[in-house]
């Protein structure tokens, strides 16, 4: 049975615990004939119990197993294909209006919650959270450049007047990989290109350009499971890794085998299953693979989660990699598909019922009727459940979980400030057809509910979140975009503070200050609006009771801002009051352009330049340099961006 039916088998209950010893990847000590050992560390301190011996772990993972198992294989025998209907036209809001063009907004009150500037990371990546970096396809310091292009890594020279480049390496095996920037290390993370076509593997490179003329791949690593997320703290790289339903030998129901004899012998398959069939694998090099966890190493959370492994890996990218001590690696039996890195934190979460998720992976699987993606359900119930984890180097410890009613979108849904947890949640069963924000905090080995605000966006879905110190913005969508913002001065009293309305929405949002956000989504387009297309917005936030749109910008019928869907083709220049984007237009051909937003009087001053065509306008990129110049990437190159 194909292990992508992994994602649509729900687990059972599991059981409670609390202590588990880390030991290294791979290692001994898992079994009952083996002896116990030194921890190296506490993993998990809170409400997670970690298996006591493999026997354990198994007999958890066939128990589960088997309550997911049918006469089919793992999961209902369909596989459900998510497709987005296009926004056809749109109302102008039924009467709604747009509090726009005021370019002399209110002051704000000294006492209500303000906005922040958001700025790339070091290495040029436009990312969720300062000092956490996120893997891009171009990196830089400002003296080199770094791309990765057609499973190749090209170095550039960007110190001299126009970029150049002075060598390339190959990145042998690796698949559409993205890479990261530490010093002169730069790892490249993808898909295994030669694992096998039904395993969803991810294989790891490091690369030292200690001499950028003569690039060299130093270190290789593999995994037999799909990359969530993947992280930098300095020169810490930290994964977080799916392992879904073990490839079993299921048969399915024939005109000679019925449903129940189908169900006795998928049953026995189950039962006879091994720990090795359960646990992820990792390679070093060309060396054989090994197992990752050490059964002791992997706790059993007592959630409804989908049945599967969560593995959280964590090296030092400036090390060399000689062994499997090398990698700290601890692991959840469960599935979490959504991962949010703080500079001190990780919390991994559920999707909720209700919410199709997709691992990274099963993006490259395609229906050939449709086109569309193939998506799988989460849990059962009305709940997502968080599991917050303390970084410290390489190494994760879990203190504490919790469980929210409703359903988590995305990483973008999830923010820490000042120990608090603040979590943006879509309706479920257990919630009203509605959105909520809401507060947590560790009480003990807990993630307690402190405060929790209703009621946004009735009938719609949440589009976009941006958190700041004492504030969210929220955008849900059905016809027009109600953007809320929300006072989360008191965590135990989240209050709302105001809405605007207008037509279209926001996929992404960017603060520029105090005083400025841009929205990045798609509205109305020419006269009536009778035709859709991508448009930003700029919006006053000076009082955040009544934000205003001062200007909107739309590019026309059939175009998409990509940084609605990828936030890394999107660059501020705070010095130059500039805005960077990529646009795409279909027509004959797709054709990528990059849109120059130039801020002025509370306007927006736009200007074009068509940079790519076809697949390759998914490479664009700008890249802002210390020295304020900004690198062009496209398919074809690195240059800089001529203003």
């Amino acid at each position: 049975m194909n292990k992508l039916l992994a994602f649509a088998a729900l687990g059972g209950a599991f059981l409670a615990g609390t202590v588990v010893t880390a030991v290294g990847p791979g290692s001994g000590g898992s079994g009952p004939d083996e002896p116990d050992r030194q921890p190296r560390r506490v993993a998990f301190r809170a409400d997670l119990e970690p298996a006591a011996s493999c026997d354990d772990l198994l007999a958890s993972y066939v128990e589960r197993g088997l309550e997911a198992v049918g006469p089919w294989g793992w999961g209902p025998g369909d596989i459900v294909y998510a497709t987005s209907e296009a926004p056809g036209a749109m109302e102008d809001g039924g009467g709604q209006a747009d509090r726009s063009g005021a370019a002399g907004s209110p002051p704000q009150s000294p006492t209500a919650p303000q906005t922040g500037r958001q700025v790339s990371s070091e290495t040029g990546t436009n990312v969720q959270e300062a000092g956490v970096d996120e893997p891009d396809t171009v990196k830089t310091d400002g003296t080199v450049l770094v791309v990765v292009r057609d499973g190749r890594l090209e170095v550039y020279d960007v110190t001299g007047s126009s970029t150049t480049k002075v060598s390339s390496v190959d990145l042998p095996g690796v698949e559409d990989p993205e890479i990261l920037l530490t010093g002169d290390t730069v790892v490249a993370i993808g898909g295994d290109e030669r694992a096998p076509a039904e395993v969803p593997g991810t294989r790891v490179l490091t690369v030292s350009i200690a001499d950028p003329a003569a690039p060299e791949v130093v270190d290789e690593v593999r995994y037999d499971t799909a990359r969530v997320s993947v992280r930098q703290h300095g020169d810490t790289v930290r994964l977080v890794l799916a392992s879904g339903l073990p490839d079993l030998d299921f048969v399915e129901p024939t005109h000679e085998r019925s449903e129940r004899e189908a169900l006795e012998h998928n049953r026995k398959a189950v039962e006879e299953s091994t720990i090795e069939d359960w646990l992820p694998t990792v390679g070093l090099g060309d060396g054989r693979a090994e197992r990752l966890l050490d059964c002791r190493d992997v706790a059993i959370p007592s959630d409804a989660l989908a049945l599967g492994t969560t593995s959280v890996v964590g090296f030092d990218a400036a090390d060399d990699l000689d062994d499997f001590d090398d990698l700290d690696a601890i692991g959840l039996a469960g599935l979490t598909d959504i991962a949010y890195e703080s500079s001190d934190h990780l919390y991994l979460a559920s999707a909720g019922a209700g919410a199709w998720r997709c691992i990274d992976w099963c993006g490259d699987v395609i229906d050939d009727r449709t086109g569309g993606r193939r998506f799988f359900p989460g849990p059962a119930g009305g709940s997502s459940y968080l599991f917050d984890f303390a970084l410290d180097g390489t190494g994760a410890t879990h203190v504490a979980s919790g469980e929210v009613e409703g359903a988590v979108r995305d990483r973008w849904s999830l923010d820490e400030a000042g120990g608090v947890l603040r979590v943006a949640v879509g309706p479920t069963s257990e919630t009203g057809n509605f959105s909520s924000v809401l507060t947590l905090a560790r009480d003990g080995e807990d993630l307690v509910e402190r405060g929790r605000l209703d009621g946004l966006g009735r009938d719609e879905e949440i589009q976009s979140v941006r958190w700041f110190d004492d504030l969210a913005i929220v955008v849900t969508f059905r016809q027009t975009d109600p953007l809320y913002t929300v006072d989360l001065t008191d965590p135990a009293v989240p209050r709302l503070l105001g809405e605007l309305k207008i037509p279209g929405f926001s996929a992404y949002l960017h603060p520029l200050g105090r005083a400025r956000l841009i929205g990045v989504g798609e509205g109305p387009q020419g006269p009536g609006g009778r035709e859709w297309g991508a448009q930003v917005g700029l919006f006053d936030v000076r009082d955040t009771t009544r934000v205003t749109r001062l200007d909107v910008l739309g590019y026309g019928r059939s175009t998409a801002a990509l940084a609605g869907r990828d936030p890394r083709a999107f660059t501020w220049l705070p010095e130059r009051r500039t805005v960077l984007t990529v646009v795409e237009r279909w027509g004959s051909r797709r054709v990528g352009y990059v849109s120059v937003l130039e801020l002025s009087g509370g306007r927006l001053h736009e200007r074009r330049i068509k940079v790519e065509y076809g697949d390759d306008v998914d490479r664009v990129r700008t890249v802002p340099l210390p020295d304020g110049r900004v690198v062009l990437l496209t398919g074809q190159g690195a240059q800089f961006l001529e203003w």
